[in-house]
């Protein structure tokens, strides 16, 4: 009897690849819902240290999935988006890609053992109170150092460290289901895997309160430190791994394949391996690299030029304002990355017989507009009404210490990086879909000028200007926008060889409309000046002055 076939694996329609992206917003929008309300409370259980060695271990647990599987997952995405399988689940590309994930799981324990050596050597360095670092062997100062100042601090980095290898453990059944375009397992496996991460460090912590004296994390009772945020993340990769698991098992016994890596016949690197997709992603390991460091470059620098109490006042802040990216923007980068390297995979194919014009082209094109116009409009809505809002939200959901610790300034400021963020998303996204090797490698050396870049602007904003976290978001903000610009002239170079002005005859429906501008000046103009600053403190105030905000932004939001 033949094997089941499915169908061929042909470029996606758009209507597929909005639907997609919208059941991983509202998943996602669900999850990170129940994970700011347990936030919120957890919040009330930390002080700004503890926040601060938290975002740490955080941005360690990040490095060590990015540089295990980042380059692997997109060179992975763009193989099998120009693969048309006629074996089924059974081809050897397929099998290829599924072999192609397990690199992850080796990458990830080195850099996870690499990664927490480094980390171990900085947390036994002392510091005192103004953030200078002193060694060990110097006794003649009150300076502490990390590790003896946070509680399970060192098994709390065991633990993230194992998580990081549950959570790469996925991966094949990760591979399978999104060359697939199962995003519904996706949706599901993050859902999961987010509220036990939720319901694990909330109960570690109000539990320590209730075996402690009542003050728990923050207090002197049974004090857990960064122990919550560690046994959460377990239960992330736990819960992560059970879910594709489950996925990926009844989808290979539906179509008679395994998740396992098999032998192949023909030109692989040791019989399992697709030779072009691992010189693709050696080739992009490199940029990805460079681009982690800038992603994450604003916690590195922090953590060098200030406290962790700083550290944690600028985290506070950097939740607050990303929270657009990690609901709405990254769904929509990611599911837009793979739309586009299997949509224009086809146009590889075409541009190879003839340089004129095609049809996956100009969808690609338009698609491409539509998006960087919401953006644009988006941007409008948050920088008209989003400074004066931030500080009334962020005492009302944290209390007033928190409001008066500076992240209400730094929130402020923040707002104006989320247009930069959301575009250069967006644009990212499309450049790591289409780019050949050689581009990689141009932009990698670019991204490597930009990180310099940002190094200067960030020592400058902290250190000369002593801009605390303000000064951070400021060098962020420099550093995306010259990212930005790189993306963009690219994408109007690889348009314009195929014939398509992509800014010229765009440039003006891009834009938004002139009224729609006037009405965002109008309105923040209105917000500052019936909103009074500084912001009166309570609840009643707080919420006062958010009413009187949204009310005056209801006619703006009307116009655009």
């Amino acid at each position: 009897m033949a094997d089941k076939q499915p169908p061929p694996a042909s470029a996606p329609t758009a209507p597929s690849a909005v639907r997609g992206a919208s059941l991983l917003i509202a998943l996602q929008v669900a999850s990170r819902a129940a994970t700011f309300i347990a936030n919120q409370l957890l919040l009330r259980f930390l002080t700004a240290q503890l926040l601060g060695v938290a975002t740490q271990l955080e941005v360690y647990y990040l490095s060590v999935l990015f540089f295990a599987r980042e380059s692997l997952r997109v060179a992975i995405q763009r193989q099998g988006g120009r693969e048309q399988p006629q074996e089924g689940a059974k081809s050897p590309k397929e099998n290829a890609s599924k072999g192609g994930s397990y690199v992850s799981i080796l990458l990830g324990s080195l850099v996870a053992l690499l990664l927490g050596w480094l980390y171990l050597a900085s947390i036994h360095k002392t510091t005192d109170e103004d953030g200078n670092v002193h060694n060990d062997h110097e006794h003649d100062h009150p300076a502490r150092s990390l590790a003896e100042t946070t509680p399970f601090l060192v098994p709390s980095l065991y633990l993230y460290a194992f998580a990081s290898a549950i959570e790469l453990l996925s991966e094949p059944a990760f591979v399978v289901l999104q060359l697939r375009l199962q995003f519904g397992a996706r949706a599901a496996a993050e859902s999961v895997a987010t509220v036990l991460r939720c319901a694990t460090t909330l109960g570690a912590a109000v539990l320590a309160t209730r075996l402690g004296d009542g003050r728990g994390t923050a207090g002197r009772g049974i004090d857990l430190g960064v122990l919550p945020f560690a046994l959460g993340q377990l239960a992330y990769g736990v819960g992560l791994l059970a879910v594709y698991a489950w996925h990926g098992a009844s989808l290979a016994r539906r179509d008679g394949f395994s998740l396992f890596p098999r032998r192949l016949a023909g030109p692989y690197a040791l019989q399992l391996f697709d030779r072009p997709t691992l010189h693709l992603a050696s080739s992009m390991s490199v940029q990805s690299i460079v681009k982690h460091m800038l992603t994450q470059g604003d916690t590195f620098l922090v953590s060098v030029l200030s406290t962790t109490t700083t550290q944690g006042v600028y985290a506070l802040a950097n939740n607050y304002g990303g929270l657009a990216a990690r609901l709405l923007f990254q769904p929509i980068e990611e599911s837009s990355r793979s739309y586009f390297s299997r949509l224009l995979a086809e146009d590889d194919k075409e541009h190879n017989k003839e340089t004129s014009k095609n049809a996956p082209t100009e969808r690609a094109a338009r698609d491409l507009q539509t998006l960087l116009k919401l953006y644009l409009l988006f941007s409008l809505v948050v920088t008209a009404i989003g400074p004066a809002a931030a500080a009334p939200f962020l005492g009302l959901v944290t209390g007033p210490r928190w409001a008066n610790s500076g992240a209400a300034a730094t929130l402020a400021a923040y707002v104006w990086y989320i247009p930069l963020l959301a575009i250069n998303g967006v644009a990212e996204a499309f450049v790591a879909s289409v780019a050949t090797e050689a581009q990689v490698y141009r932009q990698s050396v670019w991204m490597g000028g930009f990180s310099a870049v940002f190094a200067a602007a960030g020592y400058i904003c902290l250190r000369v200007l002593d801009g605390g976290a303000v000064g951070l978001v400021a060098a962020n903000g420099i550093n995306m926008a010259c990212r930005i610009v790189w993306c963009l002239v690219f994408i109007r170079r690889y348009f314009a060889a195929r014939g398509i002005s992509f800014f010229g005859d765009a440039t003006s429906s891009l834009m938004p409309h002139p009224f729609a501008v006037l009405a965002a000046v109008v309105t923040s103009t209105a917000v500052r000046r019936f909103v009074p600053a500084p912001m009166s403190t309570g609840p009643v105030a707080q919420i006062t002055q958010l009413v009187k905000i949204a009310v005056l932004a209801v006619p703006f939001l009307l116009t655009v």
